[in-house]
Parts: C-alpha cells; structure tokens; sequence
C-alpha cells in the first residue's frame, strides 16, 4: 500500500515557506494551503473593465480585456477546498476539487447547471473522462482507499494512493467500481486510449526512505491498463524507468532547481504516438507507439530559469512545445518586477528534426506582461491550445494572475493577445487562490477558479475566429487532441 509525503525546494526558499507540513503535503502545488484570506463571490461576473498599463486592480475586481468577455460564474460546490482540474465530455464539465469532484452541465455556456457533487477527499484530485469512466487521481496518503478516508501518515504501510475510477453513466449519480494503487500516489495522470483499453499514464513524485510504499529512487511513472469493458480488472502493468542515471541531481549542483524523482505532469499526442514529460528538474519528449514502453526520444534541462517542470503542451502541428515553471509551488508571488520576465514563466520548444532524431530547441520564454501583488500567488499552470487555424494560440491559468491569452506563432517572440483576472483576495497578506486551469473548449474558455468556482469566459479575436468552429466530444487536455 502507499503513503506520502513530500518536501521539496522547487524555487528560492518561497515553496518551504508557504506549503504546510504534514503527511498530505504533495507540494508543489498548493494543496493543503486553506483557500486565501478573506473574500466575496462575485456578484456580477459580467462586470469589468481593462486594466491601465502598470495597474493592479483593487481587492476581487474583475478585470478583462477588450476581446475578452465574462459570461458567468457558478460558485465552488465546496468552498473550504481548493478547485482544480477540469475535464469535458458532451455537454458536461467535470471540475476536481481536494474534496471531490463536481459535474456540471454547459449544454448553455452561459448558464451551466451542477448535475451532481461526489464528496471524495483525496488532493488534488485531478479528473479525466473516457467513455462512461472517471478517473480521479490521489495525491495525499490515506487511511485508505474509499470515499470516507482520513488523511493518514504516509510512513504507515496500511496507507492508500492512487488512482480511483467511477462510471459516470448516470451523471446524477457516478458510482465508484475501482481502485488501483500506484507507487507514491498519483499527484496527475494522463490517458493514453488503446483499441479495447485506456492506459494511464501515473505522474508521482518525491520517494523517502520513510515511505514504506514510496522509496526511491523514483525514477518513472506507473502504467494502468483499464480494460473499459471490465474496469474492475484495472491494474498496474508497468514502471518504465525514463531517468536511468536519476535525473537532474538538483542543489547542491543546480541551486534552485528541483531534484528529478519522477514527473509531475505528462502530455499526450495520441496522433503523433508522442508524449511530453515535465519532471521536475527535466523536460522530456518520448515515443508512445507502445503504451506500455513508452521510450525517451529527448530530454533537456533548464538551470538558469526553470525551477520546477510542471506541465507541457504540444502545438496542433506537433513541432512545438510550450513547458511551464512553477516557481514557487503555485503558493508564491512570482509574478513581480523582482522575479522577471524569465522565472515562473512558459518555456517555448522548437522540436528539430525526424524520428528518433528529434530534438528539443529553446526559443524563448513567454510570462504574462501584468505583474501582480505580492500579496498574490501568481506563477504559470494549466493551460490548453486554442485551436485556431494556422496559429499557435494558448489559454492558460496563472493563478491570481487570471487567464491568459497568448500566441506563440512565432517561437521567438510570443505576446498575450487577451486575459481576464480578478484583483487580490487579500490586500495585506500572500493568499492563495485564482485560476488553477483555464482551457478552450468548443468555443468558449472554462476556467476552475480555486476559490470562486467556475467561469465562463468568451473570447472574440481575429486570430481565433477559426477556432469557434472546432468542436470536439471530449477533452482531456492532457491527452491533446489532434487539431490538424
């Protein structure tokens, strides 16, 4: 059985600082931080106004720009817990949450309905959806693997984490038909559909010799084969080393830099048989033509910017990746004139070549251009592409601050083209709240706002035009579909 806890230094002293203590910690986001200081639901999420060049706008002020217009915001079905990852499918919605998750119904963007609430403690419980099964990942050491654990230290072997799987069929009441348990839990997790079965594609991280279910070294990910027409047969298949050497060695050799011991998030391009890793000290792109053997292809390091390899997403043409920083853990205010334009931010990739030749090429760097207050966690997160015609064009989360739009068309020289954020929750404290995931789908943008719930954004460009008439019957960003 499993367990956890994790420390790690991602950044400058900021994550020990901010992330609390204890056997749940799955740093580096921010998870067992309480939802911010002091603050009001919106009221009128149509409100709004543009930002003057240096603003920062008051305490919960909404604020958009021009090409940018809020429709609607439905509050947290669990408001003592923080909002996380967002999947679709059809007409629904799902939002994870620390305590569950929550399926909502945008057959009306600008009137979504919640459908049902599933009360399933267990950060960050991310979600994803395939067919009539949910998968949820946990992240923090449980006294076990049903609905109504506690939070159990992770140096107690009767400890659970893993991955549980529900069948949505009936959306007014998922049923949960398995659980499967995977070394040091499943902080995210990625599908990989193969003919008659769903892989999944286990990110975990930060192993200790105290962990009887969690030792390092810790230098893969764990595969699950689901067959879908028997879930309850779901098991672990394989543990595929991608750091043979052990990864980026982190401080003291790389001050700053997260030491790797495994991989916080992985992209899939189903169409492309690739994947791309963001392990923590290390960005990797692999071949996945066998799920079960997923091979790297290349791998880089960034030591002088990159403090902690969150998350990648690939271009519809599959000859770009944009990597992102978590500087901070998601719980700093790195969004400053005293953090720069090249920390906490985007990484573009130009991938090179052919084959098993290809290679990963650093363009540039891309942060949004709004600094925020320091009262404000702000850093880069989970974001997906606008799939607009002929252009490389992101949505994407930065915490408190908002959602971004930007184009990346040019690798060298990316702009952000759109945002909408909302001013500090709190005016005299670091608080910890904003957009945890903003994605684009079927025309409009979905952000889960960690301690407002979800918006409903509209987003009316030029540049994506194209893009309104894209539509898909399922998203899960983290298996991209192909936009071609």
């Amino acid at each position: 059985m499993l367990l956890k806890r994790r420390v790690l230094a991602a950044s400058a002293g900021l994550l020990t600082a901010l992330l609390a203590a204890g056997p749940a910690a799955a740093s580096p986001d921010p998870g067992d931080l309480g939802p911010g200081g002091e603050f009001r639901q919106s009221a009128d999420v149509t409100a709004g106004r543009e930002l003057a060049p240096g603003e920062i706008p008051g305490r919960d002020e909404i604020v958009h720009s021009g090409n940018v217009k809020p429709l609607v915001n439905v509050p947290s079905s669990f408001p003592d817990a923080f909002d996380t990852d967002l999947a679709f499918q059809g007409k629904y919605a799902y939002a994870g949450n620390y305590n569950g998750f929550v399926i909502y119904d945008i057959g009306d963007p600008k009137a979504p309905k919640v459908v049902s609430t599933v009360l399933c403690p267990g950060g960050q419980n991310d979600v994803s959806v395939y067919g009539d099964l949910l998968f949820l990942s946990t992240d923090s050491s449980r006294s076990d693997d049903s609905c109504n654990s506690v939070s159990q230290p992770a140096t107690e072997k009767s400890s659970w984490e893993g991955i549980k799987i529900f069948d949505i069929r009936d959306k007014r009441s998922p049923r949960y038909v398995k659980s499967v348990e995977t070394a040091c839990g499943s902080h995210t997790h990625t599908l990989v559909p193969s003919g008659p079965d769903v892989y999944v594609y286990v990110a975990s991280y930060s192993p200790s010799e105290a962990f009887p279910d969690c030792r390092p070294p810790h230098d893969g990910i764990s595969v699950v084969k689901v067959p879908r027409r028997d879930p309850t047969q779901a098991a672990v298949v394989a543990f595929p080393v991608l750091f043979p050497d052990g990864g980026n060695p982190g401080a003291p050799t790389n001050p700053g830099v997260a030491k790797t011991t495994g991989c916080h998030d992985i992209t899939v391009l189903p169409s492309e048989k690739l994947a791309a890793g963001a392990c923590m000290g290390d960005g990797i792109l692999f071949d996945i033509s066998k799920p079960e053997q997923p091979r790297v292809i290349d791998r880089v390091q960034d030591n002088v910017n990159f403090a902690f390899w969150h998350s990648a997403t690939f271009n519809a043409t599959a000859d770009k990746v944009v990597f992102t920083d978590e500087l901070g853990g998601g719980g700093g205010a790195t969004c400053n004139e005293a953090t720069g334009a090249n920390h906490g931010a985007d990484g573009i990739y130009d991938i090179t070549g052919s084959g098993d030749q290809r290679r990963l090429v650093l363009r540039s760097y891309f942060k949004i251009p709004r600094h925020q207050a320091d009262t404000e966690n702000c850093v880069a997160h989970n974001g997906s592409l606008v799939p607009a015609f002929g252009r490389d064009i992101m949505v994407q989360a930065w915490y408190q601050g908002g959602v971004s739009v930007w184009d990346f068309t040019d690798s060298a020289r990316p702009r952000e083209i759109g945002y909408f954020e909302r001013g500090p929750l709190s005016t005299d404290r670091l608080s910890v709240g904003g957009s945890w995931s903003a994605y684009y789908y079927n025309g409009h943008i979905y952000s889960n706002d960690i301690t407002k719930g979800l918006d409903v954004l509209r987003l009316d460009d030029w540049r994506t035009e194209s893009a309104k008439w894209v539509r898909l019957d399922r998203l899960n960003v983290q298996s991209q579909p192909d936009y071609r």
